[in-house]
């Protein structure tokens, strides 16, 4: 029997540190747009096997995505907490729900389009796979640059830790394991046993809905990382090991001065799209 996926963007409106998001251009295009643009790339070797929407607590981001943009957009509540909820409120909408939903944030607007690809065939080759999500080992110039950015940002990239059949164990913002030998590793390989998370879900549907009526975790409220509720509830999570270009993944946009960044970004490796 085939699967049904669903790719949702949830883009809201009202943040606290960037009000109008969505709707911010970087390049020419809308944020909401570009993310789009990811999903509809990612989704097209798959026929009508993946349906995409937008799902946002604004009529300005609705108008722009179903007028401007020709997509599907559903509008849920602003009193959804975080876009896990979001996505949650608009699958409720649905007359039938996909049997995997891909979160896909709205302010990720450098997301190749082949690490959400990998998403779909983590749970295509594994069906009954709870939730997946992708890391990638940073090379020792990588590590050391997320470092330095941790003097000033101590809270910026999340370190994933995952065991040999792919099951991920922790996550932290601190930068585990700690290396012993680190002198003699750099000498065996370009690239570090440090491996960074990418902020990008799969969920099998029912396994949001059961993660969306837990309360908050100990260990998530003092991280800050949702993730670490899911491993405090005993909620399965395979991580897929991609591979991308050197510079490929930066964090999403969170304030205005980051749009500068990302038209500089774009400007330097292009469109994924």
């Amino acid at each position: 029997m085939t699967k049904r996926f669903a790719i949702a963007i949830p883009a809201r409106y009202n943040s606290t540190r960037f009000p109008g998001k969505p709707l911010a251009k970087i390049a020419g295009k809308t944020m909401v747009q570009r993310v789009l643009e990811i999903a509809q790339k990612a989704a097209e070797p798959y026929g009508n096997q993946i349906d995409i929407f937008v799902t946002t607590e604004d009529k300005r981001v609705s108008d722009h995505v179903k007028q401007e943009l020709g997509a599907n957009c559903i509008s849920t509540p602003p009193s959804c907490k975080t876009g896990s909820d979001r996505v949650l409120s608009a699958l409720r909408q649905l007359s039938e729900w996909p049997d995997f939903i891909i979160n896909l944030q709205g302010d990720a607007p450098f997301t190749p389009p082949t690490v959400v690809q990998d998403i779909i065939e983590g749970f295509n080759l594994a069906p009954k796979a709870e939730v997946i999500t992708p890391v990638y080992r940073l090379s020792w110039q990588e590590l050391d640059s997320l470092r330095n950015a941790k003097t000033l940002t101590p809270f910026s990239g999340t370190i994933a830790v995952v065991n040999e059949r792919g099951r991920a164990l922790w996550f932290s913002k601190n930068i585990i394991p700690a290396l012993r030998d680190e002198t003699k590793l750099r000498e065996i390989s370009p690239y570090s046993p440090v491996l960074q998370h990418v902020g990008l879900y799969g969920f099998r549907t029912d396994v949001l809905e059961r993660f969306c009526g837990l309360p908050e975790g100990v260990y998530e409220k003092l991280e800050g990382l949702e993730q670490l509720r899911m491993i405090e509830n005993d909620i399965r999570i395979n991580a897929v090991e991609i591979q991308i270009e050197h510079g490929a993944i930066q964090s999403g946009v969170d304030s205005p001065e980051d749009v500068r960044r990302a038209e500089k970004y774009f400007a330097k490796y292009g469109e994924f799209t």
